[in-house]
């Protein structure tokens, strides 16, 4: 037996945060270990749930932290300092309780939720018994009817990995980097190191994908000595198959670029090709992420509300000619505008929400744009300008977070699509 596989029974275990995977934490955790849970906003009156005063007169072996949980400015900030030592995820117990099972583990800036998703679907149309967990599957913990054969893939965020000190991945996917959560991080290299960990994390028997040139993760090799081997992913080895796929959602670069990963994975855990490519041409996406919503001869409008940067937005602007381009929402602290100069020409900007002031900053003598102050206002407008043209690409892409008008991406999303039913494209 593997000396991590009893390390998370019979202990006193403090989760801190009871949301999504605090829940599921509780309910795996319960059954072999003394548990409680804390939480800043909800006052659940039960023998579980303990008091900030209480809190302080026990002595707890594990703290698990939601990844949600900034530790810098959460309430038991002092606590965690003090008992840093003692945190731990829910990546953490996953991967003590299933140590001898498969784990791909998929992260990045842009795509990772399109890509675990595609990778899932390609694994189960080979046949295997193939569970999806992490941001976009079921929480790490469950999962149940786990078998020796059972291979995990799963979505991970920085959030996560930064507080983990156990998970460890066969094959870890990093797809791209740039600057995001800088809030939360500090910095784009304290970013990168946090999603780095995965790689450091790996033995010499697990193997790390990244891509060829990027600058912060070669930055992080050239630190650290590595034990896995390291793939570099170039962005024309879909060259092969890029002729046979005619699926409209892999004209964007970034899907393109993101299908590369899969392609490099197969070769090592011995994919099929042509199963590959017949996922792929059959594979719609995911809602609101890229999400073509209606293709017509003179009109194709894409539903991006998972939007939330501006180097989620670019690769569409790069794809795309005669771009109608619906902005706006709260920008991210940090984000930068790094489309280059020759796509300008082919954009119409519609900015809306509470920042447009930094759009107007970001955009002058750049882009043309129009000001709104709601979503629906821009809609109705863009009925209109559209009436006369041809060829036109609507892109709702906000480059923002959601949270100034709707309470999270989906909502932005859902209310985009009955916008577009109302003015009848």
């Amino acid at each position: 037996m593997h000396e991590l596989n009893n390390k998370f029974k019979n202990k006193k275990i403090l989760i801190y945060g009871y949301g999504k995977s605090g829940i599921s934490s509780f309910k795996y955790l319960k059954k072999n270990n003394d548990v409680f849970i804390f939480d800043d906003k909800k006052k659940i009156k039960n023998s579980y749930f303990i008091s900030f005063k209480n809190l302080k007169k026990k002595v707890f072996d594990y703290i698990l932290v939601s990844p949600g949980i900034d530790l810098k400015k959460c309430g038991l900030k002092k606590y965690l300092f003090k008992f840093k030592k003692k945190i731990i995820t829910d990546l953490d117990i996953f991967y003590c309780e299933n140590i001898n099972n498969l784990k791909i583990a998929i992260t990045g800036t842009n795509g990772k939720s399109t890509t675990t998703e595609l990778l899932f679907r390609i694994l189960k149309s080979h046949r295997m018994d193939v569970r999806m967990l992490g941001n976009i599957g079921k929480p790490m913990l469950g999962e149940k009817n786990i078998k020796p054969s059972t291979l995990f893939v799963i979505e991970v965020s920085s959030y996560q990995i930064d507080y983990s000190k156990y998970f460890n991945a066969d094959h870890t996917i990093i797809l791209n980097l740039t600057p995001d959560h800088l809030e939360r991080h500090g910095s784009i290299y304290k970013y990168a190191h946090a999603k780095f960990k995965l790689i450091l994390n790996q033995d010499n028997k697990s193997y790390a994908y990244i891509e060829e040139n990027n600058k912060y993760l070669n930055s992080e090799l050239r630190k650290y000595k590595v034990k896995s081997k390291i793939i570099k992913v170039k962005k024309n080895n879909i060259k092969s198959i890029k002729k046979k796929i005619y699926n409209p959602y892999f004209r964007t670069i970034n899907n393109l670029h993101n299908l590369s990963f899969i392609i490099e994975l197969g070769k090592k855990i011995k994919l099929n090709k042509k199963i590959i490519l017949k996922t792929v041409n059959s594979f719609n996406g995911l809602i609101y992420r890229q999400q073509i919503i209606l293709n017509k001869k003179k009109i194709t409008i894409i539903n991006d509300s998972k939007s939330t940067s501006f180097s989620s937005s670019l690769n569409l602007l790069k794809t795309y000619k005669n771009i109608f381009w619906i902005v706006g929402g709260l920008a991210k602290k940090g984000d930068r505008f790094l489309l280059p100069k020759r796509y300008y020409k082919n954009i119409n900007c519609y900015i809306y929400g509470t920042n447009k002031s930094f759009f107007i900053n970001v955009f002058k003598k750049k882009l043309k744009f129009q000001l709104f102050d709601k979503l629906s206002q821009i809609v109705k407008k863009i009925k209109i300008d559209s009436i006369y043209k041809e060829n036109i690409n609507i892109i709702f892409s906000p480059a923002a977070a959601s949270f100034d008008q709707f309470s999270n991406f989906e909502h932005r999303g859902r209310y985009f699509n009955s916008l577009i039913k109302k003015y009848k494209f």
